[in-house]
């Protein structure tokens, strides 16, 4: 049986502790930033407190004022845009298919990665209501968007310790295909 932890934004020092692979539900506040907010946010500042809270990488459609869709983006995209918002007290980020070697770093003893399914779009904007926007002018896709979640089911792709689920699998799948592909060395005479 799959114990499920369940997290309230802001974050505290807590999820530190947690571990890749494990299952986790978020609840609170969380702040949807794409290339250009990371961008705008470096250049501008933070609109909101960054001191626990959660980076989900993600451009919802927004209809009316409501959430119709909101699946992670890629959050590679992201890697070299990071940074700064760890140093400023970001304790999440949430997306799909993981980060660069180099944000695993900066997550070291100070935040995680959590991971959500991409495809599930619908899934996602059922547990979420739209608390208010910054940036507006980037865009729907772009703009900084401030969404109350409630028990959005994650998981912990990189923990604060360096441990990356997504490396994992890269290895494994690396190590399988080149031990079922292998040519033999030709032998010399």
């Amino acid at each position: 049986m799959v114990t499920t932890i369940d997290l309230c934004t802001p974050l505290s020092h807590e999820v530190l502790m947690l571990r890749a692979g494990d299952h986790v539900t978020l609840s609170g506040t969380v702040y949807t930033a794409r290339d250009e907010a990371h961008l705008r946010m470096q250049e501008e500042g933070i609109p909101f407190d960054p001191h626990g809270a959660v980076i989900y990488h993600c451009g919802p459609v927004i209809h009316q004022g409501k959430i119709i869709a909101a699946g992670p983006t890629t959050s590679a995209r992201m890697n070299a845009l990071s940074g700064f918002l760890l140093d400023r007290g970001v304790r999440a980020l949430v997306g799909k298919g993981g980060m660069g070697r180099q944000v695993v770093e900066q997550m070291k003893g100070r935040a995680v990665y959590l991971s959500f399914t991409g495809g599930c779009a619908a899934l996602a904007a059922s547990r979420m209501s739209l608390r208010g926007v910054y940036f507006e002018d980037l865009g729907m896709a772009e703009a900084v968007y401030a969404i109350d979640l409630d028990h959005l089911p994650l998981v912990v792709g990189i923990d604060a310790s360096g441990n990356d689920l997504f490396d994992a699998v890269s290895r494994n799948a690396q190590a399988r295909f080149r031990k079922r592909f292998s040519v033999p060395r030709e032998v010399s005479p």
